[in-house]
């Protein structure tokens, strides 16, 4: 008999914690090694019990799963890290598997799906529920960045995301700092991204910026 896939969970909800874990624990080959509030107390409890997954929350208050993605990685190499999130937003889906996460999986699902998600990734193999994987299709039918987006602003992009200031971005193209931060605006409501960092990741992405 196979030794049962160890699973570490991770949320600040404690109702969804409590209902992931009393269900998951009715299942002879699932051990439920954990059950955390935050990614840092995860991360401590994961290093004592080396799970072979951990289904993690991404909207979190004190570290979000995004950013305890790398911290995972880098201190468990060999756990697999299975998203749960109440959101099919694009751009966490496709930065959590740029980060290294191996599902994505939906909080609204049903239990035999996040149970099969959790024995897809402890397999080695990628897990994305139903409305991920739709999100996902939409975002590859979508025009990309060189479409999206102007030559100038695709320079604009590429230096921002080099992590240059609007000062040094203006000075090496030769305009004022008042036009890159048009150009920022402009770049942010086209392609829908509020932040830097979201910014830096859809250049990565895109092909406009080496990983």
């Amino acid at each position: 008999m196979s030794l049962p896939i160890k699973v570490l969970l991770i949320d600040d909800h404690p109702l969804v914690l409590e209902g992931i874990r009393s269900v998951l624990e009715t299942y002879d080959h699932i051990e439920v090694v954990g059950a955390e509030a935050s990614a840092k107390e995860g991360l401590v409890k994961s290093q004592k019990t080396m799970p072979d997954v951990v289904l993690m929350d991404i909207n979190m208050p004190d570290m979000n799963g995004i950013d305890a993605i790398e911290l995972f990685k880098e201190h468990l190499p060999g756990t697999k890290l299975l998203m749960l999130s109440m959101h099919d937003s694009r751009e966490y889906i496709s930065t959590s598997t740029m980060y290294g996460a191996s599902g994505y999986v939906l909080k609204d699902v049903s239990t035999s799906e996040i149970v099969t998600a959790i024995e897809t990734v402890a397999a080695g193999g990628t897990f994305f529920s139903t409305g991920v994987s739709e999100a996902l299709m939409g975002a590859q039918k979508e025009p990309g960045a060189n479409s999206l987006l102007t030559t100038r602003e695709q320079a604009v992009l590429l230096l921002v995301a080099e992590g240059k200031s609007n000062k040094a971005v203006a000075i090496d193209l030769d305009i004022s700092i008042r036009t890159v931060e048009t150009h920022r605006k402009n770049i942010k409501k086209k392609l829908g991204i509020s932040t830097t960092a979201g910014l830096t990741r859809f250049a990565i992405a895109n092909g406009l910026l080496g990983a």
